[in-house]
């Protein structure tokens, strides 16, 4: 177990692309079921999501439905308060998941997060929905993270 940390650690003190898996909590999946959240780069948690940045965002899931189609819903919780947060792809089937979407099936859902240069530093957290045809969540999943300069 050391080693696989200190290799880890090597890799990315060289330069290599980190992620580490983010814990997260679940906000109301009722169509799919969450294995893993990786967020890369990030080493530590919450992750440090620097200003003028974009992050890759791997969500692994199963589907208990069948569905032709899938949309991303992105909040930022501040204060308590959704704020809807601008994502460039919204449509599920076009960020690694080949549509339609079987039932018992696992799937990756890949999509970048824009941390834009105007965002003010501060901890918020994430809630990242992904919706079948029905509009109820494959995934609903919460993360925190801080906005850096």
């Amino acid at each position: 177990m050391e080693v696989r940390v200190g290799l880890v650690v090597l890799l990315c003190l060289i330069g290599f692309s980190c992620a580490v898996p983010v814990k997260f909590a679940d906000c109301g999946s009722t169509s799919g079921k969450v294995s893993t959240v990786d967020i890369s780069p990030c080493v530590t948690q919450p992750c440090q999501l620097q200003k003028g940045q974009s992050y890759s965002v791997n969500v692994t899931f199963s589907s208990a439905v069948a569905s032709k189609t899938s949309k991303a819903v992105v909040h930022g919780i501040i204060a308590g308060v959704p704020i809807p947060f601008p994502i460039p792809i919204e449509d599920g089937c076009q960020s690694g998941i080949q549509c339609p979407i079987q039932k018992e099936q696992s799937y990756n859902y890949l999509n970048n997060l824009p941390v834009k240069s105007e965002y003010p530093s501060m901890k918020l957290v994430v809630e990242w929905e992904l919706k079948d045809d029905n509009k109820e969540d494959f995934f609903c999943i919460k993360f925190p993270v801080q906005i850096v300069n």
